[in-house]
């Protein structure tokens, strides 16, 4: 019936242009019109409904040609590029206009010659080729990375689309998934991993008289998306994007959510983007993209967790998504193992990672003082990416295998303004903060600068077999707080060979209580303030130095056991996790770095359980195991009123997850 519905709406397209084309000659003047005019649309009411809706503009209608058939052909080709008829429908139509047309030439020249009702002997046209379903699944597909990486690139016409949107397809995407957690220490009251954060090497982290055990349910992790292609009139450019987000984001206090604030969560996106591809031959694509997406450095070998919200942060997964303008190359190799290189070039937005909320003053000491040490650095950050896709596995189901290296580069400056020194001034203009303070204050009357560094390699790996697929990583670098890396640590002030260091607060223009120190004296000076300074420097910011990784092997457990990947025990999957992120010991343990957390580590362990009950709905099983530790000598933990340097979190999580 499905085949038939497509023949006779196809049918019922072609008949609608027969009819077009044939009132176009007739409003035409002369029976020669029809190949002499230039203008198509003047009595042609198929067009002018199509130019009326937006479908075709003015142009593209009188484009079409002279001859009823260049018309209907062009049309037909104009109405696949904008997305109105699919691969299969046009094939259907330009099937059946040819068949028309024979039809049409063999009567025009026999009918002289053939007696009347000569044509009761002749057979009805056949029936239009239709291409069929694709084939069903033999056998179960193994298990497939959970970001690989866009080595292939897309193939016009290639979205099957849900609807469209005039010229553009559209086909959303997504998940609603909903949890249960069970933790048993979650001190900062989140329904994530919590990473032992510390405020200073000072400050002790107490749960109380237990461990402080939390369960949560959320529903927050639910995602929505869709994907988009672009008609365009050249064979050799394909135009896509995507959008998507969760409601992830921060919780509504209004009125009507204050007491309901903990499931009013805010919906923020998390990918934004479109990209342009050129093939500029047969083994050879050129692509740009614009917009917000995943990093290249870190985010390109991510591990299967159940556990979404934090995917394995500060344990030895690093990824970020930032906005970008990419530039890459896939070029084709060839060889029996298809074999594909990708180099790929980003300039991304500068983030510094701060999150110094500074007071009162909030979100407006976030990003206009803290966050704003990249922008402030006057220059983006750059990234890069090569990888290599072949395929390692020829069976069949078994997706292409993957290895990379990436890297990133970029630089943080913090401005201080004269205006911080304000306190140190009468109303006259006379310092009368102590000699100490103001010999800095007169050595940087204009203010001054500070910067930092940051950077990262990482290399990684994507291996899918029929038997198991193994995804591992590993980086090292400085300032990868913004990657979720480096044990929460960006910067820290080396006072080798200094002494009396000073911050100064740009905000209220007083001297900071606490905060990284900015000028320092290059001599030994009195430590109460007493004695002014004679050579004052700015002291130097040095990244903060961490490295990681993981490795995640997934095991088709349904493929294994040859299970019937049409039936409901097909989607037997089971993934074994583990990860570290750690600083490195020599910064950690530097008497002179002032400003780097005593936080040494974090690692984890995980076993996650799905079982796909069929393509829409799936249930996942989780446990793992987060552990923050200290550097030596420092149990600033109190975990159930035993003092240590080691907190854990033996974490279970359950629920399903309904894909659309």
């Amino acid at each position: 019936m499905q085949v038939r519905s497509r023949i006779f709406g196809s049918l019922m397209v072609l008949g609608l242009l027969l009819l077009s084309t044939a009132a176009l000659c007739e409003d035409l003047p002369g029976s020669a019109s029809a190949t002499q005019g230039n203008t198509v649309t003047a009595g042609d009411p198929l067009l002018q409904l199509l130019v009326a809706k937006g479908v075709l503009n003015a142009d593209e209608a009188k484009s079409l040609g002279v001859t009823p058939a260049e018309q209907k052909a062009k049309l037909l080709e104009l109405l696949r590029q904008k997305g109105i008829l699919s691969a299969a429908d046009y094939e259907a139509l330009t099937a059946a206009s040819a068949s028309a047309q024979v039809d049409r030439n063999l009567v025009a020249s026999t009918t002289p010659i053939l007696p009347a009702l000569s044509t009761q002997g002749q057979k009805e046209p056949g029936p239009i080729n239709v291409p069929p379903p694709p084939a069903a699944p033999t056998v179960v597909a193994a298990i497939a990375p959970l970001r690989v990486l866009p080595v292939d690139p897309p193939k016009k016409d290639g979205l099957k689309a849900a609807f469209t949107l005039g010229p553009v397809k559209m086909t959303p995407y997504g998940f609603l998934k909903a949890t249960g957690v069970y933790d048993t220490s979650n001190p900062n009251g989140d329904d994530m991993p919590f990473p032992g954060l510390f405020l200073s090497s000072t400050s002790i982290l107490s749960t109380g008289p237990t461990k402080d055990p939390e369960f949560h349910l959320k529903a927050r992790s639910s995602r929505i998306g869709a994907n988009f292609e672009f008609a365009d009139l050249s064979p050799k450019l394909t135009l896509t994007g995507k959008i998507e987000g969760d409601f992830e984001g921060n919780f509504s206090e209004v009125d009507n959510r204050d007491v309901s604030s903990i499931r009013s969560s805010m919906f923020s996106f998390r990918q934004a983007w479109g990209r342009l591809d050129y093939a500029a031959s047969e083994n050879t694509d050129l692509y740009f993209e614009g917009g917000q997406d995943w990093t290249l450095f870190g985010s390109s070998a991510l591990p299967n967790l159940l556990e979404t919200t934090a995917l394995g942060y500060w344990y030895g997964d690093i990824y970020e998504r930032s906005p970008q303008f990419q530039f890459g190359l896939v070029q084709k190799l060839g060889g029996s193992a298809h074999f594909k290189l990708a180099p790929t070039f980003a300039i991304m937005m500068p983030s510094s990672g701060q999150i110094e909320k500074l007071g009162s003053l909030g979100l407006q000491g976030q990003i206009a003082q803290a966050e704003r040490e990249g922008a402030d650095s006057g220059r983006p950050e750059f990234e890069g990416r090569l990888a290599l896709q072949f395929q390692l596995d020829k069976a069949p189901a078994v997706a292409p295998a993957q290895i990379f290296w990436s890297g990133f580069r970029s630089k943080r400056t913090s401005i201080v303004a004269s205006s911080a020194y304000a306190a140190d001034f009468n109303s006259s203009g006379v310092c009368i903060a102590t000699p100490l303070v103001c010999s800095y204050v007169a050595a940087f009357p204009n203010g001054f600068t500070t910067s930092s560094k940051g950077y990262g390699n990482q290399i990684g790996f994507q291996l899918p077999t029929r038997w198991f697929t193994l995804v591992a990583s590993g980086y090292r670098g400085g300032d990868l707080r913004f990657f979720f890396g480096g044990q929460i640590n960006t910067f820290f002030t080396d006072l080798t060979g200094l002494s009396n260091a000073q911050s100064f607060d740009t905000v209220d223009g007083s001297v900071a209580a606490a905060g990284p120190a900015q000028l320092a004296c290059t001599v030994a000076v009195a430590s109460d303030g007493s004695e002014p300074c004679p050579s004052v420097v700015v002291a130097p910011q040095k990244p903060t130095r961490g490295y990681g990784g993981f490795i995640n092997l997934g095991l088709p457990l349904s493929r294994w056991f040859n299970a019937d990947p049409k039936g409901h025990n097909a989607g037997w999957q089971l993934y074994l996790h583990a990860g570290k992120d750690q600083v490195v010991n020599r910064d950690l343990n530097n008497a002179n770095a002032e400003g780097v957390l005593p936080l040494l580590m974090g690692k984890m362990g995980a076993v996650t359980l799905y079982y796909k009950l069929n393509p829409y709905v799936t249930f996942g099983f989780e446990q793992s195991i987060y552990a923050t530790r200290l550097k030596d000598g420092l149990p600033l933990y109190s975990i159930a009123g035993q003092a240590s340097n080691e907190w854990q979190d033996h974490r279970t999580e359950f629920g399903p997850i309904f894909t659309f």
